[in-house]
């Protein structure tokens, strides 16, 4: 059973289609990229599967339960997180407090324990903590350290994007959709964060579906690559038939012009 099952997926925003009906899957362990040219409806695919949209028609299925038009709370709770195309950080809160605030999620205690600083509340904090801590392990010296208090306006735009997905972590999913999560970044922090998106499946056991513009980074990663164009899906198979797509072709560089014919 596929892990994530989107059927007869639809969204149109004042009469223009984002999404016209596209099927998807992605089943546990994969790493599964979407890519498009600019205003090919990825986002708008992303922000229907985690409810920042409700579809207007189709049906999406997480581990065999439909999440569709669910809060993005319920679905974060459900085991689904993200990361956004651009950059959505608390920029005034240290970087462990923003990793701290992706784990509120799955926290029990109310306000009562908050208020008055119940054992329970202290216990569950410092659980919090510890959890945060491990989760900034994963990056290595880029976050932890001397850098878990500083504030996150601080960081470098290559470790801003690391934090993102660290709060994105922090939520215990099960299921990561990162949008574009090398945009920006130089050949060399696109090459650390390549590796990292491997050792996110590889070493930490996270199903991946990805949204991204560099190819080098598509086919490195990917195990399996969707494209669409104007909300549809045109094409799916591993990379090298994907980019070899007469359709994808023509998506990203245009139709060629017929053979004799006038400019």
């Amino acid at each position: 059973m596929a892990m994530l099952e989107i059927k007869n997926l639809k969204k149109s925003f004042g009469g223009i289609q984002a999404l016209g009906g596209v099927d998807f899957h992605v089943n546990e362990g994969e790493i599964v990229s979407v890519i498009g040219p600019n205003g090919a409806g990825k986002t708008s695919f992303f922000n229907v599967i985690t409810g920042i949209f409700s579809p207007d028609e189709g049906d999406i299925i997480f581990e065999g339960e439909s999440i569709a038009g669910l809060t993005p709370s319920t679905i974060t709770h459900r085991g689904v997180a993200r990361t956004f195309q651009n950059v959505r950080l608390f920029p005034n809160l240290t970087i462990i407090e923003n990793v701290m605030v992706g784990r509120h999620c799955r926290t029990s205690q109310g306000v009562f324990g908050a208020l008055f600083k119940t054992k329970a509340f202290i216990e569950e904090e410092q659980a919090i903590e510890d959890h945060a801590r491990d989760v900034l392990a994963f990056f290595g010296s880029r976050l932890r350290g001397y850098r878990e208090n500083q504030p996150a306006f601080a960081l470098s735009y290559a470790n801003r994007r690391r934090l993102e997905i660290a709060r994105a972590m922090a939520t215990e999913p099960r299921l990561l959709l990162l949008d574009e999560p090398t945009a920006g970044m130089n050949p060399k922090e696109t090459i650390e964060l390549t590796g990292l998106i491997g050792k996110l499946r590889d070493e930490r056991g996270y199903t991946i579906v990805m949204i991204e513009h560099d190819m080098r980074v598509v086919g490195q990663v990917s195990d399996r690559v969707v494209v669409l164009d104007h909300g549809v899906k045109i094409a799916e198979g591993d990379y090298e038939s994907v980019a070899s797509n007469e359709n994808v072709i023509e998506a990203y560089l245009g139709r060629p012009a017929e053979d004799g014919a006038h400019t």
